[in-house]
């Protein structure tokens, strides 16, 4: 059976930014800690600080993990939708370049999971 690809599809999705009433999701998951399956989702203000979303709730997703008190913020490497970002704490998540539904993974060199098995 043969497949025949639509290619000029075009559609209004409807989780656009404009239907989340100024917030933007974004994902965020920490790379070699698998106690948390799957990245979380927030609807975050594009005027926030990303030092806020740092301390607020990135840190209340991730600190139950032992190795959250640990980590150097000055050492993780940051990824946004797979490629390389370095995010700077004191500019907003839009002055970052963070746009609806980009996908950030941060790693922690050195802290490897609950004895070191990832977890």
């Amino acid at each position: 059976m043969s497949v025949r690809a639509i290619s000029d599809y075009e559609f209004e999705p409807s989780d656009s930014e404009a239907k989340f009433h100024g917030v933007r999701i974004v994902y965020a998951g920490w790379n070699g800690h698998l106690m948390f399956a799957s990245p979380y989702a927030w609807p975050l203000a594009p005027d926030m600080p990303f030092g806020d979303f740092l301390a607020g709730p990135l840190s209340a997703a991730f600190r139950s993990h032992p190795d959250w008190a640990k980590i150097d913020w000055n050492k993780a490497v940051w990824t946004r939708n797979g490629e390389p970002f370095a995010p700077d704490s004191k500019a907003t998540i839009a002055d970052n370049g963070i746009v609806h539904k980009d996908a950030l993974r941060f790693t922690t060199p050195g802290l490897n999971g609950i004895d070191g098995m990832g977890i």
